[in-house]
């Protein structure tokens, strides 16, 4: 099948390359640390003998992410500054789990690899949403723990958790008592991709919506500063990216806590991306777009900007809508969506749904299902509604099980009975190349409008800008044939990183990394007991 944008990331291994920094390197960088002496009388017990051995940085980790881009952009830091530690991103002794509380199947996977972990006697770390809003669960219990905002400190708990200490750390990030986005832009990072950077421009959301977990671990809306997200867009570009994404719970929402807005972000971001690269927006929720609807509508026409916008919608019924808090009717959708194809020429709104909230009536699910004919969303993310624990939604009366199940079935139907890209056959399009499809067969590019076009797997493309003819389309893809006449146009203003390397090492991290270990073996030598939660 061919790759997805809005699929799950794959697991994060086997990524770092025989140029990062190796154990004798990160041990070196700790010179300024003396150990306690002890006292030759001293006897030792096995205990203590055994967890002197295992010196922290020399064992290899196996890293597993679920859930959305933002999830992913905190593996690629978590990767990063372990590879940079002198772990090695590999099967492993050592199993750091990242997980989504969006579903309860997404749950459940993430529940049952801790279990495997540890019928295979793995020490286990887990990180990402599920353990932030629920640290108390059984499952979790004795586990090392990473928060959403502590990121930064993944070495110090890998540490820990290597030489057999259970370490909890939960605490928000606050500067003079304002609640901060999250941990710093400008920590070493592995690109899953090494030419797409994900880059979480806000934390948490202004919503309550009755259904959500994620609020539960997330929080309230704190945004990265402009300048910050200026810099680490720079910074990618110097390291040969060519695709930049901003990802949120919320992007719409982001800046109302620092006095700024999205608009001026992007117009900031626009200005240092180079020729041929490009810039993707994440999700935004009605609401906090519709204010700003015609600057985005000239944004979105930006040459280095794809003409692309996820708005969820989730029901087409305002009544549900009532029910899941969403803070928008209909009309306020289908106003968003109407200016912007009227504006933005071709623009694609992807949208997601959920079947069978609590309280939907047939009537309700009939609009949605008349919404879904009238656009014919070439995107659509359909969900069936699970009621996840601790959320409003959950208390509600249900919809049967089996009535759930036959509207994601008739409304997955709907979706299906139409073919979004057929009249494109036979256009000439300027497609970006960043990735190869799932059967290795094609490699994956996307045109101004984020569709997806399938071309020849030439290793001269990869990273380029190229100009194909499209000759057949499906549900999800369009196929294109290199142009002879052209040649691949390079965006980038450097060469990429080769897979596995960690970025920020070469440009401007070297005086802010070494600190960071240091400070991480401080940690290490001095803590010889489990951590409360902070």
């Amino acid at each position: 099948m061919p790759s997805s944008c809005d699929s799950l990331m794959e697991d994060i291994e086997d990524m770092v390359s025989s140029s990062d920094p190796t154990p004798h390197e990160r041990q070196s960088a700790r010179k300024s640390i003396i150990p306690r002496s002890r006292k030759k009388k001293e006897l030792l017990s096995d205990e203590e003998l055994q967890a002197d051995s295992l010196i922290p940085g020399t064992q290899k980790i196996w890293m597993k992410t679920w859930g959305c881009s933002h999830n992913n952009s905190d593996g690629e830091y978590m990767a990063g500054q372990l590879a940079a530690s002198g772990y090695k991103m590999t099967e492993a002794d050592v199993w750091l789990l990242n997980s989504c509380t969006v579903k309860n199947p997404a749950e459940d996977h993430f529940r049952n690899s801790i279990k495997k972990a540890q019928d295979q006697e793995k020490k286990v770390v887990v990180a990402g949403c599920v353990p932030q809003a629920q640290p108390r669960m059984d499952y979790l219990k004795g586990l090392s723990i990473i928060g959403v905002q502590q990121i930064d400190r993944v070495v110090e708990v890998v540490d820990e958790a290597v030489k057999g200490h259970s370490v909890r750390l939960l605490g928000q990030k606050k500067d003079g008592g304002r609640r901060l986005g999250g941990a710093r832009l400008d920590l070493p990072k592995i690109r899953k991709n090494p030419l797409i950077e994900i880059i979480s421009i806000n934390t948490g959301c202004l919503n309550a919506c009755t259904y959500c977990k994620t609020k539960h671990a997330r929080g309230d809306l704190a945004s990265y500063p402009i300048e910050e997200l200026v810099e680490r867009a720079r910074q990618s570009f110097q390291e040969g990216v060519c695709e930049i994404w901003l990802t949120s719970e919320d992007t719409g929402a982001y800046g109302r806590d620092i006095g700024t807005d999205l608009p001026t972000l992007l117009w900031r971001l626009v200005e240092e991306i180079p020729e041929g690269a490009m810039l993707r927006l994440g999700m935004t929720n009605p609401p906090y777009i519709l204010e700003h609807l015609e600057e985005m509508a000239k944004i979105l026409n930006h040459p280095r900007v794809y003409a692309f916008l996820h708005v969820p919608v989730q029901s087409a019924s305002d009544s549900v809508l009532m029910d899941m808090k969403r803070e928008y009717c209909i009309d306020d959708f289908k106003r968003v969506v109407d200016f912007l194809k009227e504006r933005v020429p071709g623009v694609t709104i992807a949208t997601d749904i959920i079947c069978g909230f609590p309280g939907e009536t047939e009537e309700d699910f009939q609009a949605t299902i008349d919404l879904v004919k009238a656009y014919r969303f070439p995107s659509l993310f359909i969900n069936q509604f699970y009621p996840r624990p601790g959320t409003p939604a959950a208390r509600m009366e249900q919809v049967a099980a089996h009535v759930k199940k036959q509207r994601t079935k008739e409304l997955s139907q709907v979706f299906h009975s139409y073919n979004p890209y057929d009249h494109k056959v036979g256009e000439r399009q300027h497609v970006l190349v960043t990735e190869e499809s799932f059967d290795s067969q094609y490699y994956v590019a996307h045109n101004k409008y984020y569709e997806q076009v399938l071309v020849p797997k030439r290793v001269e493309f990869k990273g380029k800008m190229i100009v194909v003819d499209i000759y057949e389309a499906g549900k999800h893809f369009m196929k294109g044939k290199p142009v002879e006449d052209s040649k691949p146009f390079t965006p980038s203003i450097a060469m990429p990183l080769q897979k596995g390397e960690v970025s920020g090492l070469l440009i401007n991290h070297c005086e802010s990394i070494i600190p960071a270990l240091i400070s991480a073996l401080s940690f290490s030598l001095l803590t010889n007991f489990s951590l409360l939660s902070l």
